[in-house]
């Protein structure tokens, strides 16, 4: 039997779920305060987008591993 302290392999995948809707909040804001700017860095826009829309696809990955198939 695990020990108390140990997490399941869900419980693990929920953690990084949390931390990577947080980045991708982070993200969010920041490229919102870039575009409020007199002359947004476009350049910086597109990377971080580009770094939000991969956090996006990692995000959709885990939540897929912690949704159980159903057979209908």
């Amino acid at each position: 039997m695990n020990a108390p302290s140990e997490m399941s392999f869900d419980e693990m995948l929920r953690v990084k779920l949390a931390a990577l809707r947080r980045e991708h909040g982070d993200l969010d804001e920041a490229i919102r305060a870039i575009e409020t700017t007199v002359m947004p860095d476009q350049l910086m826009l597109r990377r971080l987008k580009r770094q939000k829309l991969a956090l996006k696809d990692r995000i959709v990955r885990i939540e897929d591993q912690l949704i159980p198939d159903i057979i209908a």
